[in-house]
């Protein structure tokens, strides 16, 4: 199987849990290990980033990590889960699961506890007491978990193409959103540090749209937003990188930014401020 030569091998992925497409929080690649044993990472950061997708508020929060590998091929990456079931060096494939973050008028994720996003606010405004609250009035969308399945193929041991595909988002546990991208993996430059780069495109059915970006008529008249029919098709676009500085085999800091442009109809929603959103973080992690 596929390894990235490092002094730690398997890179670490931030738990974000400030936007709903998990930014950064990707299935981490297969990493062959002896029989029952594991590959664990654990940490604390920062986080700043919007409070719900599209929203101009940010909002700055601690941010504890977590990313455990086991040896048949279970893993757990933030908010999602699953197992590589493939043999084959180039290709990784299996079952994903994933916790949606519950959204309500103070905005995305507050109350939403998953494995490695649980989320303590160290800025909160009473954004909701202000009547330019996009959100105030709008129904609350419960967390759930979302199922579905990933397909990754190497393209050469450092270039990387992802895909999931998750069903289950929404109230009615009937959205469904496929992301596809490239990434770089493990640029080195000096001896302990590490880059890698991604981006990608996400494409939402209608159900999904119309559950975080869609204003209906009960909506319309408790929220004041105007009434708006969100459709299928391409959601957002994303460009990132992240840094890895280890300091030691079991000790590093990685940070992370993220840019993320909403596209299609979730960008005309009138919930949506500002269609460019950019996600900042860092955090110092130890590996088991």
């Amino acid at each position: 199987m596929l390894s990235i030569p490092s002094p730690i091998p398997t890179l670490l992925v931030l738990a974000l849990a400030a936007v709903s497409n998990a930014a950064w929080a990707q299935m981490p690649a297969t990493n062959p290990m002896p029989d029952g044993s594991h590959d664990m990472y654990v940490g604390l950061g920062m986080v700043s980033s919007p409070r719900y997708q599209g929203a101009k508020e940010v909002e700055r929060a601690a941010l504890p990590v977590l990313q455990v590998q086991w040896s048949n091929g279970a893993f757990v990456s933030g908010m999602r889960a699953g197992i590589h079931l493939s043999r084959t060096p180039q290709l990784e494939f299996g079952p994903l699961l994933e916790l949606q973050a519950r959204r309500d008028a103070a905005g995305e994720g507050d109350e939403a506890v998953g494995i490695g996003e649980m989320r303590i606010n160290l800025v909160a405004l009473p954004l909701a007491a202000f009547s330019d609250n996009r959100l105030s009035g709008m129904p609350v969308i419960h967390s759930r978990v979302q199922g579905g399945g990933f397909l990754n193929y190497y393209l050469t041991p450092e270039w990387r193409f992802t895909s999931s595909l998750l069903y289950g988002a929404g109230n009615a546990r009937k959205g469904m959103k496929l992301e596809l991208g490239v990434q770089r993996l493990a640029l080195q430059f000096g001896a302990h540090h590490r880059l890698a780069f991604d981006g990608g495109v996400s494409v939402a059915n209608r159900r999904y749209n119309r559950a975080f970006f869609g204003v209906g008529e009960i909506d319309s008249f408790s929220s004041g937003n105007p009434m708006f029919d969100a459709g299928g098709g391409l959601k957002d676009a994303r460009l990132g990188v992240r840094w890895n500085w280890a300091w030691s085999p079991s000790w590093m800091l990685t940070s992370n930014v993220q840019a993320t442009r909403l596209l299609g109809s979730a960008r005309l929603s009138p919930l949506v401020e500002r269609p460019t959103n950019l996600t900042v973080s860092t955090a110092i992690a130890y590996r088991f």
